[in-house]
């Protein structure tokens, strides 16, 4: 029996809901969710929120994660300051394909006042169920992995 996939999540005080009803969306799955927080509504920094999720995918502690915010924007920005992480946000499923099969994302992002909880559930599982393609989208990333150096 292999080990279930660790997914980090984290997020901001503005979608606390979103991120507890995405862990426990995954959990049905069979992905272990690796929740941290916040737990109350109190305001917290989502660059902190960001930094964190993406030190664990960085550390190997977790194999992808998805963050929240209230847009996604300022949270993925965070992440991707993280050496070795590539992150992206999506309000729509296509995207969340994409950046796992071309770019090798390891983290989403979404924005909990852009999306309502189905779409968001429905963006996960694209992201999820997608691999990297590799092949002439390797170079790519491998360029990008470059640009830290």
């Amino acid at each position: 029996m292999t080990a279930k996939k660790r997914i980090v999540l984290s997020s901001d005080h503005a979608a606390i809901e979103l991120r507890q009803a995405i862990a426990k969306h995954i959990e049905e799955q069979g992905y272990e969710a690796v929740d941290i927080g916040p737990t109350t509504p109190d305001s917290v920094h989502y660059p902190s929120m960001g930094e964190a999720a993406a030190q664990k995918i960085a550390s190997g502690d977790c194999e992808l994660g998805i963050i929240l915010c209230g847009t996604g924007q300022g949270i993925m920005m965070a992440a991707n300051k993280v050496k070795g992480i590539r992150c992206g946000v999506c309000n729509e499923t296509f995207s969340a394909k994409m950046i796992r099969a071309h770019n090798d994302a390891q983290i989403l992002s979404m924005g909990a006042r852009v999306v309502g909880q189905g779409l968001a559930l429905e963006i996960v599982d694209a992201f999820l169920s997608t691999e990297f393609e590799g092949g002439r989208h390797g170079l790519r990333v491998d360029m990008i992995k470059a640009m830290e150096d």
